[in-house]
């Protein structure tokens, strides 16, 4: 079937280009409607976005790409740009994933590199010219939780009383977010966005959806991450570490109790909303893959749930649904 956005692609880069007889590898897709091609230019391999531009604000990348590399990260440098048809040439950050590499070896060593870099963007990247992730935004993320994996997943339908749980859920939840300090948020800062590199490591990806917003978001992203699960003594620790490392750069963070409440329940929002996104993927995109994570990001739904009072009768909402068997 032909693809008439990438022979776009390749007539553009021809035009950019000519006589280097310009080929398309695939090179990745994700959750939305990107798709990314790598590309060999005078002996040089670079990355090429396609962003469909009645889909996709290809803009915000371009800005927030700039915010990043201002500021010392290690993200995507971009070589030439169509904004008109939605094509981006990018610098190529190589194509070893976090998550390809992590394990009980390597994980203290990467670990260790991530928090740095997330520390420098959380200190110093500007936060002005960024959407606000406020009260409306991260409930509106948790509904999709109500309609992607509860009414269409499961297929079920909440009562009057129900419906109050998880509203009183919801408010709990965003009232802890927006308590934090607010900075630069990645907001997908996890093992498949972050690349291993030579230099500067990680390269970071995926950025484009950036907001200003709690502190402890991309620390759960990057810790509790749905894609991999590590003991909770570790967890602890690092998030501890990253604490010290916020205060001694003058970043106003509470005392260590508090902070790890915060964290927690920052996940727990965070994990809602990506059950109900999971759902969507498959039902909506036909990306089926996406349902085999389903049972790492419940189980950090419901293991939070049971961990604070507050949170009881979410917890008991979840047991009387019978959810863990929608997330096998």
């Amino acid at each position: 079937m032909p693809d008439k956005r990438q022979d776009a692609i390749i007539t553009w880069l021809n035009q950019l280009y000519p006589e280097q007889g310009i080929s398309l590898q695939s090179a990745s897709e994700d959750a939305s409607f990107r798709r990314y091609f790598r590309t060999t230019i005078n002996n040089t391999s670079y990355i090429v976005m396609d962003a469909p531009p009645e889909k996709e604000n290809i803009q915000a990348f371009i800005t927030i790409a700039e915010l990043l590399i201002e500021n010392g990260s290690n993200a995507p440098q971009i070589i030439q740009q169509n904004t008109e048809q939605g094509f981006l040439l990018l610098s190529d950050l190589g194509n070893t994933q976090y998550l390809q590499k992590l394990n009980d070896d390597t994980v203290e060593q990467l670990y260790g590199d991530a928090l740095d870099a997330l520390c420098g963007i959380q200190i110093c990247t500007p936060d002005d010219q960024l959407p606000l992730y406020n009260e409306e935004k991260l409930t509106e993320e948790m509904d999709l939780f109500s309609q992607w994996f509860i009414a269409k997943h499961a297929q079920l339908t909440l009562t009057q009383a129900q419906q109050n749980v998880l509203k009183k859920t919801w408010k709990t939840l965003t009232n802890s977010a927006l308590e934090q300090p607010q900075c630069f948020v990645h907001r997908d800062f996890h093992s498949r966005n972050l690349m291993l590199t030579e230099k500067n490591n990680p390269g970071i990806i995926d950025f484009q959806d950036a907001v200003k917003g709690p502190i402890t978001y991309d620390l759960v992203s990057l810790l509790k991450d749905c894609y991999i699960e590590w003991p909770r003594n570790k967890v602890t620790k690092w998030v501890e570490n990253h604490r010290k490392q916020l205060l001694f750069s003058d970043m106003p963070v509470t005392e260590e109790a508090k902070f790890l409440k915060w964290f927690d329940l920052m996940g727990l929002q965070r994990h809602i909303k990506v059950l109900g996104i999971f759902c969507r993927l498959n039902y909506r995109d036909d990306k089926k893959h996406y349902l085999a994570d389903l049972p790492l990001t419940y189980h950090y739904v419901q293991k939070t749930a049971n961990s604070y009072p507050e949170l009881a009768d979410f917890a008991q909402l979840l047991t009387d649904l019978k959810l863990a068997s929608y997330a096998k």
